[in-house]
């Protein structure tokens, strides 16, 4: 039904009325549907009388238990609930510039003044939203409508609408509220997204529909686990996994960018994916391999700009392996042959992981379906990040980190010892790759973070390349080297289980 083709507009208007909850889900994640198959969203009650989304938004989130959830979000909550936009906005300006002037950062919210409580309402309401019962609450309240009218109204804000996503995507994963959810009218904003040129939005839109998907799909895909490949249904197999782990200040789809550069900017407006992508493992790889499931995993972004200010300590690398290695499972990491690719602390996390899962009996399908690891510049000795001035580790990361990725650290040695020898009894290939020129930190300061004798671990092949930090995971092309030896790490070290 999906590649129905020169049909009038009477004809799929009558078979989207008469499509059930499961065919509408399947033709959403048909790549080749038309729209025409959706039925518009049905109306949105009117507001209360009196009442504004903000406020309707507010009320939203003071119904929601302040139990289960960390202090932190407790904190947040609060803060969202009760204070004014416009010293929201400077608050968390003043936090973002270290104390200086936090006008700027509060002009830059856009010229809705609302938009900035709205934003921190629904960074409250996505770590809700990771809680079953908060799901059904946010439900009983009128929630899915409310998103839908926030949604309409800042179709022009990625950050509004990113956040939209991933509440509904969180209560996708509980099937008793399938058929509310696509009662509400969403499956036909997730059919639209699915085809945005945009990765994050289309990549945002896929794993809420595959949480709805249970006739295909067994795997559930938590807050920050995004398939890259395939975002739609497939008669595809897929043979293996490869899973990228992003480092501190990160993201699940910026940092797998290609090298930005002068030359690439006509290509970013064409569109031409082979001559420029905004994630090169959803576009190159994916077309180089395309039995494979390609997973991005995003962790401690939500909230992590308010956290500075949090009466909590942050989360430690020991803490981020535990709740990641859950979500992975989850998602049927283990269930194939794997890869891990990972950038700077992403592959202190994947080392971490390993191990855990190796002490865990019913993780024991991630350690035997481990086939390799590539890291990009991964201080496994540590960094010299902390012998730099307070300001400036303090842009780069937050203090519970600098001092888990400093030279002396202890935990850090651990880790390393732990995992030699850990690997040393395991069958799986190890390929490292280190940058060669300094980052620049600002205007001032240019440092060389990760050296050639941290990056080293001790077993596989290490490769210097001439970049800094931040590129070493970002091709320049297509056909560099960087992309180019990782696709032949990646082919050579699968090679059996793609033929199978």
């Amino acid at each position: 039904m999906s590649e129905a083709r020169r049909w009038h507009d009477y004809q799929y208007r009558t078979i989207a009325q008469a499509c059930d909850l499961r065919t509408l889900i399947g033709l959403a994640r048909s790549k080749e549907s038309d729209l025409r198959f959706f039925l518009p969203p049905p109306p949105l009650p009117p507001l209360k009388e009196d009442s504004s989304l903000e406020e309707e938004l507010r009320y939203l989130l003071a119904s929601l238990p302040q139990t289960e959830l960390d202090e932190c979000i407790q904190y947040f909550t609060s803060l969202a609930l009760s204070e004014s936009s416009q010293s929201l906005a400077a608050q968390k300006g003043g936090l973002w510039c270290f104390g200086g002037n936090g006008l700027p950062y509060a002009e830059s919210f856009g010229e809705v003044p609302s938009a900035t409580v709205e934003i921190f309402c629904l960074e409250a309401l996505v770590k809700h939203s990771e809680i079953p019962t908060h799901c059904d609450k946010i439900e009983a309240n009128g929630g899915l409508q409310l998103l839908q009218r926030l949604h309409q109204l800042h179709e022009d804000s990625p950050k509004i609408q990113r956040n939209i996503m991933r509440i509904i995507g969180n209560m996708a994963l509980n099937e008793h509220l399938h058929s509310t959810i696509v009662r509400s009218g969403w499956v036909s904003i997730l059919a639209k997204a699915m085809k945005s040129p945009y990765i994050m939005e289309a990549s945002h839109a896929a794993r809420t529909l595959a949480n709805l998907d249970r006739e295909t799909v067994q795997e559930k895909y938590q807050d920050g686990v995004y398939v890259l490949h395939p975002q739609c249904r497939t008669s595809q197999p897929i043979k293996a996994d490869v899973l990228f782990i992003h480092g501190l200040m990160g993201a699940a789809f910026k940092t797998w960018r290609q090298q930005d550069s002068d030359q690439v900017l006509t290509e970013k407006v064409s569109g031409d994916e082979t001559r420029y992508t905004t994630c090169w493992p959803k576009t190159w790889l994916a077309g180089d391999c395309p039995a494979l499931r390609i997973i991005s995993v995003e962790y401690d972004t939500s909230l992590s700009d308010w956290r500075a200010r949090c009466p909590m300590e942050r989360k430690s690398i020991a803490f981020r392996s535990n709740e990641l290695l859950r979500k992975l499972r989850a998602a049927g990491i283990g269930d194939r042959p794997l890869i891990w690719v990972s950038h700077s602390m992403g592959g202190l996390l994947v080392k971490k992981m390993l191990l855990e899962a190796s002490q865990k009996p019913e993780m024991s399908t991630i350690i035997n379906n481990t086939r390799g690891v590539i890291f990009y510049s991964v201080p496994h000795h540590g960094t010299h990040l902390a012998d730099y001035s307070v300001n400036v580790r303090y842009l780069l990361f937050p203090s519970l980190e600098v001092k888990e990725l400093s030279k002396d650290s202890p935990a850090l040695k651990v880790l390393q010892d732990d995992f030699l020898e850990f690997a040393k009894d395991r069958n799986f290939q190890v390929l490292s790759f280190v940058e060669t020129l300094p980052t620049s930190i600002g205007s001032m300061i240019k440092l060389h973070v990760v050296p050639v004798e941290s990056a080293d671990l001790g077993i596989g092949d290490l490769i210097p390349v001439d970049v800094n930090h931040l590129n070493i995971c970002k091709p320049k092309e297509k056909d560099a080297f960087l992309y180019q030896r990782t696709l032949q790490f990646i082919r050579e070290t699968l090679a059996k289980d793609l033929e199978n």
